[in-house]
């Protein structure tokens, strides 16, 4: 049996390298900050931060998926608990 809390330390670092990735390089694409900085748009590899920024989204949007599924029953309860006041949720 794997370890919950492992695999959601696990989860999470990858949550937080994709992330990073796709921030780094969503600003690297983003043409008026490039223009700010007066950086010519060909000193920067474009196509390989571009793949970079697609593919670390795609992860980062799986890592998501992976992460609500496993907490399901912690946001349902939660969101009971919410709206109705009646019962508690474990963390």
């Amino acid at each position: 049996m794997v370890n919950r809390a492992k695999l959601n330390y696990v989860i999470d670092v990858g949550l937080g390298v994709s992330f990073f990735l796709v921030f780094i390089t969503g600003l690297v694409k983003f043409p008026g900050l490039v223009q700010f900085f007066g950086i010519s748009r060909g000193s920067l590899p474009s196509l390989q931060s571009s793949t970079l920024h697609d593919w670390s989204g795609v992860v980062m949007g799986l890592l998501v998926l992976i992460h609500l599924i496993l907490h399901w029953k912690w946001i349902v309860c939660m969101t009971k608990s919410i709206f109705s006041k009646e019962k508690k949720c474990e963390s």
